[in-house]
């Protein structure tokens, strides 16, 4: 059973700050997905470079919070301990097929991304005063900047491509 919404909402509510964390972690996973099917869809280098950029980013939070996760939750750690010799995978990166999706379906993409990227500062600057580390809050701070950076870069690349103005925005 999925914990998520088709559309990607978090079902139910966290109490624990653990859980919290960990559906920071899941948001996080939802946006690596989106960005990466994004970039198989898509042929304009530009915008794939964000979008790669980007992803990067949010893999490097998704590594951050879940260091925090194992730092507070003894099972968690527990069973990273448990898994860390396993296997790592292939040594070289999956291949993606690219299918060309359209111009529209690329600007529908970078729209959906902004929304994303403007769900996480929501959600996380709502949780940030409900951790009682300094450390956890810390982080978060930093990837609250990181997703508001996001929202702008993309911003920028939906001014460049789409040809309808946005009204005030240069």
């Amino acid at each position: 059973m999925s914990y998520t919404h088709p559309n990607g909402q978090p079902q139910g509510t966290a109490q624990k700050f653990t859980d919290k964390l960990r559906e920071i972690l899941i948001s996080e996973i939802i946006a690596i997905n989106g960005y990466q099917t994004h970039i198989a869809n898509s042929d304009i280098s530009e915008i794939n470079d964000a979008w790669h950029s980007i992803m990067l980013d949010e893999k490097q939070h998704y590594g951050w919070v879940l260091k925090l996760l194992r730092k507070y939750d003894p099972e968690q750690y527990k069973q990273f301990l448990a898994h860390k010799d396993d296997n790592p995978g292939p040594q070289t990166p999956v291949s993606l097929s690219h299918s060309q999706s359209g111009g529209a379906a690329i600007l529908n993409d970078i729209r959906d991304d902004i929304k994303g990227e403007l769900e996480a500062v929501i959600l996380y600057e709502a949780q940030l005063p409900k951790y009682p580390y300094r450390d956890i809050r810390t982080t978060l701070q930093a990837v609250i900047d990181d997703e508001k950076g996001h929202a702008e870069h993309l911003t920028r690349l939906l001014l460049k491509y789409d040809v309808d103005p946005y009204d005030e925005l240069v």
